[in-house]
């Protein structure tokens, strides 16, 4: 996966700055699509100050896990755990499936893949500095990240 310019929420200049991804478009996505699955949303706060990705916590299927969206790129994701610095990312495929026509669904292979500078082409100038300041190693890592 090549990564796109601003998936990580940095860019050098307004020429570069990424899109905007509808946040309350995903909102309403994960209450209807957990709602038919017979599940409930727990936590629908979109907002975190330092993340570039939108987190809804849901209960689904006698499990209770994290839906995450790029804030900038239809890249969507799913998380069992999501703390600062650490993600741990899993696949839920009955809502890959109900996603895909909305959202890329990334699976864990492709989350877990080690940083290569092919993944890294496609990236600005102040998104190489902070990959060098905060040092992932994995793909998902850009992706989904809590830099400041």
């Amino acid at each position: 996966m090549k990564l796109p310019n601003g998936v990580s929420g940095f860019y050098d200049s307004e020429a570069n700055e990424p899109p905007q991804i509808d946040g309350k478009l995903f909102k309403q996505l994960c209450y209807h699509l957990t709602a038919c699955n017979g599940g409930k949303v727990l936590d629908g706060n979109l907002s975190h100050s330092s993340a570039n990705f939108f987190k809804v916590q849901v209960e689904m299927f006698d499990f209770v896990f994290y839906i995450l969206l790029n804030k900038h790129y239809p890249y969507l994701a799913f998380a069992a755990a999501v703390d600062f610095g650490d993600i741990q990312f899993v696949d839920i495929p009955a809502l890959s499936e109900q996603f895909s026509p909305f959202y890329q669904v990334l699976d864990t292979l492709e989350l877990r893949t080690p940083l290569e500078d092919k993944h890294k082409s496609g990236l600005n100038r102040a998104e190489l500095q902070q990959i060098s300041y905060w040092k992932p190693e994995k793909v998902g890592q850009i992706v989904f990240n809590f830099w400041d």
